[in-house]
């Protein structure tokens, strides 16, 4: 009698080359090492992630509760979505931005935003093609260049440019090559935001160069001081040259819901919907109709949540102060973008904070080449929780 062997050498298994060109995942590790931490039986204060803190608002989940009970959510939904809720994302930008969106064309419906900055880069680069990535940036841009096989050129964004781009100093040989960039305001790891005048140049630049624009939008609704984020696609001519992200994740605290959009450009939706006709058969419909009810009931809960990070921004910058640690309050998302002080790496600052602290930051190399001398703090914790964690790092005296 024969038996199969269970020893995983018998049988080599060899992955596709996309998968060896992937890049590390920042975020994974992160988590490793707070959790070390946590095992240890140490009282952590995680700063160091993007993970909504507070509970989706209560009419949203009994929506849900309401939507799942539905015999018409348990078939198979339409492919690209039910158009109620591709309906109530149109509404919603109208109300929230004066952008006409036409329901059937301009929006696609994403399993998280996370999703289609994935997809777009598939749908758009070949290899040998080149992405426009902003350094630093949201790190899973780079994933979905490396699965079309494709290059990156990197944009600075530096603090003396109020962490904007500069077109003008981009390499004419990247540009020959450039097919797609990502923006994104209010910016994540920076906390900048961006004018008006910024989507217009941007706008200019993809006209000339030809290069489809991807603005991450996933914190449109968290801008402080009384400065509301400006959509790209508020700009005339955004909709000819790209398109808009969108998540329900951050403003209305559904993460693990795993709703987003894509709006603007009709080729480019296509391609989208086209693509996941391939990959999936659409987000479960109670989610959807639950999704519908946050964008179509009372927008309390989202300026009462803006609020609230305002208001743990406020505390927290007060309290770094106190301890000597000065830097440009952020102007949006519920991120902050801290200088490192000197003698000190972004990650052996976040290593230090870690070990003798129990704070977890993200260091800014994880962010790109020029994320490096900041680290990264999340006003994901109440306000008592981040004053603590500002007075642990204060004890190790390192502001002088």
């Amino acid at each position: 009698m024969t038996t199969l062997s269970t020893q995983t050498s018998a049988f080599p298994i060899q992955p596709a080359e996309r998968m060896k060109g992937l890049p590390t995942q920042f975020f994974a590790t992160l988590v490793g090492k707070a959790n070390e931490q946590i095992a240890l039986g140490h009282d952590v204060i995680n700063l160091g992630q993007g993970n909504p803190d507070r509970p989706t608002p209560p009419h949203i989940v009994a929506s849900m509760q309401e939507a799942a009970a539905n015999p018409l959510y348990h078939k198979y939904p339409p492919f690209s979505g039910f158009p109620f809720l591709k309906q109530a994302i149109a509404q919603r930008y109208k109300e929230d931005h004066q952008v006409d969106l036409d329901p059937d064309t301009e929006v696609a419906i994403l399993f998280g935003g996370k999703t289609g900055l994935i997809e777009i880069a598939q749908c758009l680069l070949n290899p040998g093609d080149v992405c426009l990535v902003p350094d630093p940036g949201y790190p899973d841009y780079w994933s979905g260049v490396a699965l079309a096989g494709a290059e990156m050129a990197f944009m600075p964004l530096r603090e003396e440019n109020n962490f904007l781009p500069d077109y003008s100093a981009l390499k004419q040989s990247d540009l020959d090559r450039a097919k797609l960039m990502f923006i994104n305001y209010p910016n994540n790891p920076t906390g900048a935001t961006a004018p008006a005048s910024f989507y217009e140049e941007t706008v200019q630049f993809a006209q000339k160069s030809g290069v489809v624009v991807a603005s991450d939008f996933a914190y449109g609704a968290i801008g402080f001081d009384g400065e509301k984020p400006i959509s790209f696609l508020q700009t005339p001519g955004a909709k000819e040259v790209g398109i808009e992200f969108y998540t329900l994740s951050k403003t209305y605290n559904m993460a693990g819901w795993r709703v987003g959009f894509a709006l603007g450009n009709k080729e480019v939706i296509r391609l989208i919907n086209l693509m996941q006709d391939h990959y999936y058969c659409s987000l479960f419909g109670g989610i959807q109709a639950a999704a519908a009810t946050a964008l179509t009931a009372s927008q309390d809960c989202v300026s009462e949540l803006r609020d609230v990070y305002e208001s743990r921004r406020n505390a927290l910058y007060t309290a770094l102060a106190n301890i000597g640690w000065n830097a440009r309050p952020s102007q949006g998302s519920f991120f902050s973008w801290l200088p490192v002080p000197k003698g000190h790496t972004s990650q052996s600052l976040a290593d230090l904070l870690l070990q003798e602290a129990k704070v977890v930051v993200a260091p800014g190399i994880g962010f790109g080449t020029h994320g490096e001398g900041y680290v990264r703090l999340g006003l994901l914790s109440s306000e008592e929780r981040l004053a603590e964690a500002v007075q642990r790092i204060g004890k190790l005296n390192l502001f002088g």
